[in-house]
């Protein structure tokens, strides 16, 4: 899985590289537009991280892109390279798939997220403008909102305003999947 990693990582970063130098944008410019950090930005062009769901979000607004663009240039490679999962991002605890894709402009976002046993995010205090809609499909997921837990579990859901702070964490020794809503003005 690790090779799987870096080829994604590598695919979001190079594309990030030529959309921000094809729009003109320096480092510092996208920095400014999107709230991340110039060396949080570098080390995604270099391929030094991966990505979350809401530093897509947030780098696709800045760059006035569909979110799912991002991912559906992944599919394309690992089809190209004959890969069974397609849209399917991998990072150090979570994986994740668009189930939107080509919403291009639209201001919802669905995505399928599976969280490892006892595994969370590893970025601490997520937030984008805008709302948020978790929904378990199957475990558990134990959801802060500011200060505040939510332990959730299959058939259980949350909605709270993404601005918040918020982390993710699958506190139980089997994997979790849950529909996460993000919604974006």
């Amino acid at each position: 899985m690790a090779k799987d990693k870096t080829r994604a990582a590598h695919g979001f970063g190079v594309r990030l590289r030529h959309l921000r130098t094809r729009r003109g944008l320096t480092l510092q410019g996208l920095s400014e537009q999107t709230g991340l950090a110039v060396e949080y930005i570098e080390k995604l062009e270099k391929q030094a991280e991966i990505p979350s769901v809401s530093t897509i979000l947030q780098i696709s607004r800045a760059l006035s892109l569909d979110a799912g663009d991002f991912l559906k240039g992944d599919e394309q490679d690992v089809r190209e390279k004959k890969r069974a999962e397609t849209l399917e991002k991998r990072t150090r605890s979570y994986a994740y798939r668009t189930l939107s894709p080509g919403a291009k402009n639209k201001h919802l976002k669905a995505f399928l997220i599976m969280i490892d046993p006892r595994q969370d995010h590893e970025k601490v205090g997520y937030r984008h403008e805008g709302e948020e809609f978790l929904y378990v499909l199957k475990g558990e997921v134990d959801v802060r909102v500011g200060t505040k837990p939510h332990l959730l579990r299959q058939g259980e859901s949350l909605h709270f305003d993404s601005m918040r702070p918020h982390t993710l964490r699958n506190p139980s020794d089997e994997k979790t999947e849950l529909i996460v809503v993000l919604y974006t003005p």
